[in-house]
Order: structure tokens, then sequence, then C-alpha cells
């Protein structure tokens, strides 16, 4: 099975306590069962997101089957998803350079070592 990497970026609000809190809902077993299966059931294979100050980077390895664009508007006909998204929007915020209401901005590959 080939797979492929998508990379984004997201800020959150520069609230020590908010950070802490959207840490939390993101441990190890605290991220809502429908959640994780939607991103599962949309080919995401593997999904990690890392943290510096309060800018966020989301690496996803997915399968043939993950389309962007599918997966968006499976998230919009997800009342689940919605509510979830709805939540974290206490917690984020958008890049300065986002578009209005985009969260997580694609990442331009710049270098990678061969």
């Amino acid at each position: 099975m080939k797979t492929k990497r998508f990379c984004y970026s997201c800020d959150l609000k520069d609230d020590s306590k908010l950070i802490a809190e959207y840490k939390e809902y993101h441990a190890a077993g605290n991220a809502w069962p429908e959640i994780t299966k939607s991103i599962k059931d949309a080919g995401i294979l593997d999904m990690e997101i890392y943290i510096t100050g309060n800018r966020m980077f989301m690496i996803m390895e997915v399968d043939e089957t993950f389309d962007p664009i599918k997966k968006a508007k499976m998230d919009v006909n997800n009342p689940k998803v919605q509510e979830w998204e709805n939540l974290m929007w206490n917690y984020q915020q958008e890049l300065p350079w986002a578009k209005d209401g985009e969260k997580w901005i694609t990442l331009e590959q710049v270098f990678k070592l061969k």
C-alpha cells in the first residue's frame, strides 16, 4: 500500500490555561471516539500533532483513498465532528495569513533529506 504525508499548521490562542486544556483533550485516549473514527474512515492511517509555544504542526500519513476535499465534506455532514470542531475553536485561532474560517494550513515542503 502506497502512503502519502500531509503536514499542516494551526495556532492556539496564546493562553497557558487554554493550551493546557487543549492538550488534555488530545492526550492519549481523550479524543472523542467519533472523532478518531472519522479520521480513520477518511483513509488517515496515522496523525500526530506537535506544539511549540502556541503554534501546532500536524503530520498525517494517509492511504490512497484519502482525499482532503472528500474529508472536508464528510466532516461538514458529521454532527459530532462539527461539535468537536466548534469546541476546538475555543482554543484555536487562524494563522495570520489564513483565509476566513480556515484553521489548519497546508505546509509547503522546502527540504527533504535523500
